[in-house]
């Protein structure tokens, strides 16, 4: 039954069956480039298969004709139908990858719960019956409405550079839209199309694809992807990154350019596409992806050989993790643990904070899933220009810094020994994820204080850690014997030439080259005025990391890197002759930076080092790290 005037159109989403009008014109078009957001690496070429998405069915009538029970029963049966179509999402998903089997199963679970007893379905029950709206009408303004409230928090936490929590948002918003089109679709009786009938090999085209899309598209049939809309950090691109399938997206005015049935180069590369490549442009890339076949395959076997140079020296090669969704892209990458575990995801999409409970099952599922691999949590990094939308609204206002420089105010250790509370539940939930369980591999864990700058942050938060510790063992809690170590991130110019002092307190260091650059060159590098100043290689920097390594080797503590100067090989190999041993960075880079480590000696590090710390121009360092083992 349908009520509401409703204006209903063909399937979403189809593949072409007809030519652009352009099409005669092919055979004198060649070698067109467009540029996009590259998302996944790697190359890819093939037929370009368009894939049309028509757009909903325009709601001209608000309200009902039948009645708010009628209206209802009507919602109940899209969300079944909903369920019973994610249903058969997840039945497919047994012939996907395992790690993108698992990202889209997880994506999945938190469809099922907006279409469950939610604050989403709350609202669309009660504008049928405060307002009389027909079903449709409700969904699509209530999904509309959360949609945009989360996008507004999107832009405002944006505003202060946490890019993090701002793509969490943007993501949150998405999902709202998604579930509003596939009810609206339901409610009209518009069926959704699969891929199947796209020919193997093809470069598959469009304007858009939903996250629920990627769980339709066999990577055995696409060559690659490409589409009009998108970005970096919305489910698509995460999807697309777990089933590693090159794709490029956000390519301006790409549906108006590429015709059915063209070939089409795509480099996940540089994002840049190729239409109808000349005999050249299509032999080079040809070859290029043969090239990047047979490394995906050293890649593989990469994975089970030691990161160590050839002097004999063994390298500590761990990953970073942002969110759980991560895990099966670090797994495939060969990480030997997680270096840096950002607790912040656990926050920032709440309107309260998470309790003891809750955070402990999110700790414990991480730690057991890396199978007795190491695993280093940071407590809440928050504070000053980060999470100050989210703290608000979590209750934590008065600690916002509304200052003229908040990244010089209340942040790190700092704002959570003024929020004791906050502190003392994320690391009972630690303590009670690190502990050994029956038939469990439970890999060591370690706790990390952000933002350190001196000895008596450090000894307070031992205070409350130990205090902690003891509440729980009286109320009958399992907890490793000894504790998990209590480390701090270095990340100032002060934390960097005191690690002497530190150490006495801590009981391991990680390097924050991020945060240890912005502060000793004084340069935000999201600010465009001063961006270009920006530079980890520049002197000051690279004899800050040398103290820091030093100090940390003469109080024997160990001391990892974990900024984004981990992710580059030649950067590590200068890094291993300033005297680290220790690096965890995005999952990506572990194959690369494990394959150059594989061909060095310890005497070509110290050779680098002693090149590059004679000289005072940043400019001449980032070239002679360039040319190192080329």
């Amino acid at each position: 039954m349908q009520t509401g005037s409703v204006s209903v159109t063909e399937p979403s989403l189809r593949p072409s069956r007809s030519r652009s009008p352009r099409s005669s014109r092919r055979s004198t078009r060649s070698g067109v480039f467009l540029q996009g957001k590259a998302i996944t690496p790697g190359l890819g070429l093939g037929p370009a298969g368009r894939v049309e998405e028509l757009p909903l069915p325009d709601i001209t009538e608000r309200y009902s004709a039948i009645g708010p029970e009628a209206e209802n029963v009507r919602l109940d049966e899209a969300i079944a139908r909903a369920f019973h179509q994610i249903e058969k999402m997840r039945d497919r998903l047994v012939g996907l990858p395992e790690e993108g089997r698992e990202e889209i199963a997880s994506l999945l679970t938190v469809y099922e719960r907006m279409l469950g007893p939610s604050r989403l379905v709350r609202q669309v029950r009660g504008r049928i019956a405060d307002e009389g709206l027909c079903a449709e009408a409700a969904v699509s303004e209530v999904t509309q409405e959360l949609a945009l409230q989360v996008s507004r928090m999107a832009q405002a936490v944006a505003r202060e550079n946490n890019t993090q929590e701002a793509d969490a948002n943007l993501r949150l918003a998405g999902e709202f839209e998604e579930i509003g089109r596939r009810l609206v679709r339901n409610l009209t009786g518009i069926s959704y199309r699969a891929f199947s009938s796209l020919p193997p090999g093809s470069v598959l085209v469009a304007e858009q694809l939903r996250p629920a899309d990627i769980a339709m598209i066999d990577p055995a049939r696409v060559a690659a992807v490409v589409t009009q809309g998108g970005g970096g950090a919305d489910h698509t691109a995460i999807l697309l990154r777990a089933l590693d399938i090159p794709a490029i997206l956000a390519v301006p005015n790409l549906m108006a350019q590429v015709q059915e049935g063209e070939m089409v180069v795509v480099d996940g590369h540089l994002g840049t596409v190729t239409l109808s490549p000349n005999e050249t442009e299509l032999r080079l890339a040809t070859e290029a992806a043969q090239r990047e076949v047979k490394e995906k395959r050293a890649f593989g076997r990469l994975k089970r050989l030691p990161a160590q140079l050839q002097s004999g020296e063994d390298i500590e090669l761990s990953a970073n993790l942002e969110l759980p969704a991560e895990l099966p892209m670090l797994m495939r990458n060969g990480a030997k643990g997680i270096g840096l575990l950002r607790s912040e995801f656990l926050f920032g999409e709440r309107e309260d904070l998470p309790d003891e409970d809750g955070q402990t099952e999110a700790y414990r599922a991480i730690v057991q899933a890396m199978d007795g691999r190491p695993v280093t949590i940071r407590v809440l990094d928050w504070g000053g220009e980060k999470g100050r939308a989210c703290m608000r609204r979590l209750g934590l206002a008065e600690q916002v810094a509304d200052g003229d420089n908040p990244a010089l105010g209340l942040r790190g250790v700092r704002l959570l020994l003024r929020v004791p509370d906050v502190l003392e539940t994320q690391f009972a939930a630690i303590l009670r994820a690190a502990a050994p369980e029956e038939g469990v591999a439970i890999g060591p864990v370690r706790v990390l204080l952000p933002m350190v700058t001196s000895s008596d942050e450090i000894v307070d938060a031992r205070e409350i850690y130990d205090r902690v510790a003891r509440r729980l063992k009286r109320k009958g809690h399992q907890l490793p014997d000894p504790l998990p170590p209590l480390g701090i991130m270095v990340e100032t110019p002060a934390a960097a030439l005191t690690v002497d002092t530190l150490a006495k307190h801590a009981d391991f260091m990680a390097l924050g080259t991020n945060d240890l650059t912005m502060y000793t060159l004084a340069v935000d590098r999201a600010d465009s005025m001063v961006a270009d100043r920006y530079s980890p290689l520049h002197p000051g920097v690279l004899r800050l990391i040398e103290a820091a390594a030093d100090s940390a080797l003469r109080a024997r503590r160990p001391i990892s890197v974990c900024g984004e100067m981990a992710s580059d090989p030649r950067v590590v190999g200068l890094l291993i002759g300033l005297g680290l041993r220790s690096f965890s960075m995005n999952s990506a880079s572990l194959p690369r930076v494990k394959r150059l480590i594989r061909t060095l000696t310890l005497e070509d590090c110290d050779q680098l080092r002693r090149q590059v710390m004679l000289e005072n121009d940043p400019l001449v360092i980032r070239d002679l790290v360039r040319q190192f083992a080329t």
